[in-house]
């Protein structure tokens, strides 16, 4: 018996070589994480030592790991019945082998369909995008030359894009500094800055005996001004002051420029002076400027009068203010939503008649037919109007209801109503047609009272029957809660002295004034006193 050899025992332990099937890709799907992944098959206990371990399955508190990489596919792939094949067959490498191109070429196309979408979309969006930066362009350069812009529903000035006027032109005679008087409107102060700005370099050129044309006069005044100078402010200069320059259209002004023709017609400007007589050329000198600018602002003064009497004349019941007593606009009269000034019209260059269209040829040809021939088209055009209007007029519109007293009101006695109007007109009368002394007393008539519990803490504080009006104002203005200089405080305690002799003296001693205060007076009857003086004094 032949003796075995060591390597029959691993022969018969492990099987032979066998034939490997040919390996196939898997097919590349879209993993789920709501099913599970499917079983890996076992391996023959033959095949290796190591024990197979069990598949994990994903639970709550473990969920399976999502995949790193999801390929989307059509919708006819997933369904198809290819892609329900058992995983692991044999159909299945086969089947994934064969989609791979058809695939790739699908999910190429897709990808090149959304870049040529969203080429489309940004290339739509760059359009709007344009269109609207020229429109913000030509709004600005509207909002530059001044043109005034209406709002069609309201009919209240707007920006030129529909928008409001910013609010420090809106607003711009509350922020005056000062006591109130007879503000202009922001856009008559800017036109009055463009005609100083326009005098002087009109003025400048006619010294020089230089002709002064639009163009020459509107980039003076651009650099001047920083804003933009067209013609229409030109019309509103001569609308304000008729009498201040002469216009005319001529050509053959040098103009040493390419884009003007020495032969066209040009907007020329000349200073209207007083000549006497036997005298040479005036000159615009300075006193002159002065006195031009001066008559330009007191007729656009006037003008705004204008619309402050048709305003009082609205009112219930209606105010009539003396012209040379008006100190102050009406409290409610708003002076920046004063209508614009109309361009008076500026001579225009003469037009040459060329006939470019037939019916133009037809306009001329009918001027050269007979008098009989344009009575008949006359008398036809007449027929026509008559038959084509109707011929019973219209209703009668009704009369205006009387206006109804509002909601808020209902169930006052009209004369009740009648007198507090009447007592609210007379007391805005006195407010418009009241000096600025007067103002200026009354401002300080309201400061008084707190000024009287300062001044009598500080006596208190210092324990002395008199103090010098110097420390006295130094120490008021200190504890004030307003910026008031030490000069204004002694006008204060003079008018505190001449209103309470009993309660406050001052008594000159040689070059100093001495403040003598009553402390054991009853500050509070002190202040009633002054605040009935003060309601007396604003009521008058």
């Amino acid at each position: 018996m032949a003796q075995p050899r060591l390597t029959d025992f691993f022969a018969r332990r492990r099987p032979g070589p066998r034939a490997a099937p040919p390996r196939a890709k898997p097919a590349w799907r879209t993993p789920s994480p709501a099913k599970p992944a499917p079983p890996t098959p076992a391996r023959t206990p033959g095949g290796s030592r190591k024990r197979a371990r069990p598949p994990a399955e994903p639970t709550r508190d473990h969920p399976a790991p999502p995949a790193r990489r999801r390929l989307r596919l059509p919708a006819d792939t997933v369904s198809s019945p290819s892609a329900l094949a058992a995983p692991g067959s044999p159909e299945e490498a086969t089947l994934s082998a064969g989609q791979l191109p058809c695939l790739a070429a699908q999910e190429d196309k897709a990808s090149s369909k959304v870049t040529l979408s969203e080429l489309k979309s940004c290339l739509q969006r760059a359009r709007e995008l344009g269109a609207r930066a020229q429109e913000l362009k030509a709004s600005a350069q509207r909002k530059d030359a001044g043109e005034p812009c209406v709002l069609e529903d309201q009919g209240q000035p707007a920006g030129p894009c529909g928008q409001k006027a910013p609010a420090y032109q809106r607003f711009h005679a509350l922020a005056q500094p000062g006591p109130p008087g007879l503000v202009l409107p922001y856009k008559y102060q800017v036109l009055a800055e463009m005609f100083r700005s326009m005098d002087t370099i009109v003025g400048m050129l006619y010294n020089r005996s230089e002709t002064a044309t639009f163009a020459k006069v509107k980039q003076g005044v651009q650099d001047m001004m920083r804003k933009r100078f067209e013609e229409r402010n030109v019309g509103q200069i001569r609308t304000v002051y008729p009498a201040s320059y002469r216009f005319r259209q001529e050509r053959n002004v040098p103009t040493f420029k390419d884009g003007v023709k020495r032969s066209d017609y040009q907007l020329t400007i000349e200073p209207l002076l007083d000549q006497e007589a036997g005298s040479k050329a005036p000159q615009l000198t300075a006193s002159h400027l002065l006195r031009r600018r001066q008559v330009f602002g007191q007729n656009l003064v006037e003008r705004v009068r204008e619309h402050h009497r048709a305003f009082l004349a609205s009112l219930n019941p209606p105010m009539v203010v003396p012209e040379d007593q008006l100190t102050r606009w009406h409290p409610h009269f708003n002076v920046d939503e004063v209508p614009d000034i109309e361009p008076a019209e500026l001579p225009q260059p003469p037009t040459t008649e060329k006939l470019a269209t037939a019916q133009e040829v037809l306009a001329r040809a009918r001027s050269l037919m007979s008098p009989r021939m344009q009575k008949a088209l006359s008398d036809l055009a007449l027929r026509t109007a008559k038959s084509g209007s109707p011929g019973s007029p219209g209703p009668a519109l009704p009369a205006t209801p009387p206006a109804t007293p509002p909601a808020a009101l209902k169930g006052v006695s009209q004369d009740l109503l009648e007198r507090i109007r009447c007592k609210q007109a007379q007391k805005q009368l006195a407010q418009m047609t009241r000096q600025p002394e007067q103002e200026r007393r009354l401002q300080r008539l309201e400061r008084l009272p707190e000024l009287a519990r300062v001044l009598r803490g500080i006596f208190v504080s210092e324990r002395k029957p008199a103090l010098t009006m110097e420390v006295a104002c130094a120490r008021m203005a200190g504890s004030y809660c307003a910026a008031l200089s030490p000069g204004e405080m002694e006008k204060h305690v003079q008018l505190l002295s001449e209103l309470l002799p009993d309660w406050l003296s001052l008594h000159h001693v040689r070059t100093d004034t001495y403040v003598k205060l009553d402390k054991a007076a009853d500050l509070a009857g002190v202040l009633a006193r002054l605040a009935h003086l003060a309601r007396a004094e604003a009521a008058l």
